[in-house]
């Protein structure tokens, strides 16, 4: 006897009860107490010389099945400033907000949807950014990434 949940949200947390009746001892019961947590931002850093192409992944350990099966986007940001650089949709080419002043022709999607900049400015060091993939409006997975630029 289980009990399967789908699509999975914060809202299903509490406590479960199964029960049934035997014969001839009367009722049988469990419960269990579920807890459902947000998942956690991963962090990275990455290094690169100046000029040099950059790939990075949207999330690390995770197919490209399961990225192309849910919405994604990347952003950068720089002193708690936040710029939207592609949007993915399932079975859509990817969106590219071109009116990044740094990055509107320097960025595009790559294999398994990571994100490739070039060339690589000094500008970037310092700057984060970041894949959003929304697995469900209350699940949404992130991975960020400082990058650390040097010159020759």
């Amino acid at each position: 006897w289980a009990l399967h949940l789908k699509n999975v949200t914060i809202s299903l947390s509490g406590q479960y009860e199964c029960s049934f009746a035997t014969y001839p001892y009367g009722t049988k019961a469990a419960k269990v107490q579920l807890i459902v947590e947000a998942e956690e931002e991963q962090h990275y850093v990455k290094e690169v010389q100046l000029n040099q192409t950059l790939e990075i992944p949207c999330l690390e350990n995770t197919t490209s099945e399961n990225l192309s099966n849910y919405p994604l986007k990347w952003l950068v940001e720089e002193n708690d400033k936040k710029e939207e650089l592609v949007t993915k949709e399932p079975s859509r080419p990817a969106v590219y907000r071109n009116s990044s002043v740094l990055y509107g022709q320097r960025v595009c999607l790559g294999l398994n949807n990571a994100l490739k900049i070039f060339p690589i400015k000094l500008v970037d060091d310092g700057r984060v950014f970041s894949c959003h993939v929304m697995y469900h409006p209350e699940r949404v997975q992130k991975s960020s990434t400082v990058l650390r630029v040097f010159g020759k």
